[in-house]
Formats: structure tokens, C-alpha cells, sequence
């Protein structure tokens, strides 16, 4: 396994549609655990091959619930309900925030890294990581669904009410 380094917005490589895997084969394995590395090094949620510079449709979601990773390959949204908004944050934006509209409850369908297909589902924080890391292989930023990026006072504001409303 090796860390890759993770492209940052301003690369072209960020808003070109990823093409779908054909082959499962130990290239794909070694991306898979690659990215698995580099998203565990950078403490995120989840990763998508385009933020390392490849473009196939790949992805590492972290479920929420369990702590573990889930490898998808060629997903697809497959059903979606209720909506949630919140403060999302994407490691290809460093130190930016801002607050996203999402559904609360999704599930995709994918193929593992051997070409089973399966289908998984997530709500609050790993459906937000389903449709952010879904958006970024057809060559899309949260950014995009925005008005503005939070100071750091709106950030703080947000975050010590969040943490108010959670007592």
C-alpha cells in the first residue's frame, strides 16, 4: 500500500466524468488499498479515485455506523428520501466549509473489488459521504451546491450550536 497525494480543486482532473471499471484486477486492488491508506492518513470520510488523479469510477465511503470502509465500485444511487442539511467539507478543498442540502437516507448499488455487484445503504453522515463522493466521479464539487464558504466565525458559530443542540 502507498499514500497518494490528494489533488486539490483548481486541477481538471476534478470536474472530468470518470469512466467505469472494466477490469478487476490486482491494479484495481492496489488503487482500492491505496486510497484506503490515504483516506485512513487524512482522517476523512470518504474518497473518490478522481482526488488522487484517476479517473474510474472508485470510491471509499466510510459507514458511519461501523467505522469500516466500503469499497465501491461503479456506483449508482439507486433510491433516496428525506433531507438533511449540514456542514460538509471535502479533502480536494482544504480548511473550506460549507453547508449542504442532501438526502438523509440513500441507498447505491456498486461492485466490489472483484466485480460482485451488492447494494448498501446510509443515513446522515455516510448518505452525505454516498452522494459527495457519487458527485465527485461525474466531475462535481460540493462547492457547487453552495451559496458561500463559511468564515471562520460562521464555522465556529455553526459548530458551538451544533454541539448546544446535541446536549
Amino acid at each position: 500500500m502507498a499514500l497518494r497525494k490528494i489533488i486539490e480543486q483548481g486541477d481538471a482532473c476534478l470536474t472530468m466524468v470518470c469512466r467505469p471499471v472494466t477490469a478487476f484486477n490486482a491494479r484495481l486492488h492496489q488503487l482500492l488499498d491505496d486510497m484506503t491508506e490515504t483516506l485512513t492518513e487524512a482522517n476523512g470520510a470518504g474518497l473518490a479515485a478522481p482526488q488522487v488523479g484517476i479517473l474510474r469510477r472508485v470510491c471509499i465511503v466510510m459507514d458511519a455506523d461501523t467505522g469500516e470502509y466500503l469499497e465501491l465500485v461503479n456506483p449508482e444511487l439507486v433510491a433516496q428520501s428525506g433531507e438533511q442539511t449540514g456542514l460538509e467539507g471535502c479533502l480536494s478543498l482544504p480548511g473550506k466549509w460549507g453547508i449542504v442540502t442532501r438526502p438523509d437516507r440513500v441507498r447505491v448499488r456498486a461492485q466490489d473489488r472483484d466485480g460482485n455487484w451488492f447494494e448498501a445503504e446510509g443515513e446522515d453522515l455516510t448518505a452525505r459521504c454516498f452522494c459527495h463522493e457519487l458527485e465527485h466521479l461525474d466531475g462535481h464539487l460540493y462547492s457547487e451546491r453552495i451559496d458561500h464558504f463559511l468564515s471562520e466565525e460562521e464555522l465556529q458559530s455553526y459548530l458551538e450550536q451544533e454541539e448546544e443542540e446535541g446536549e
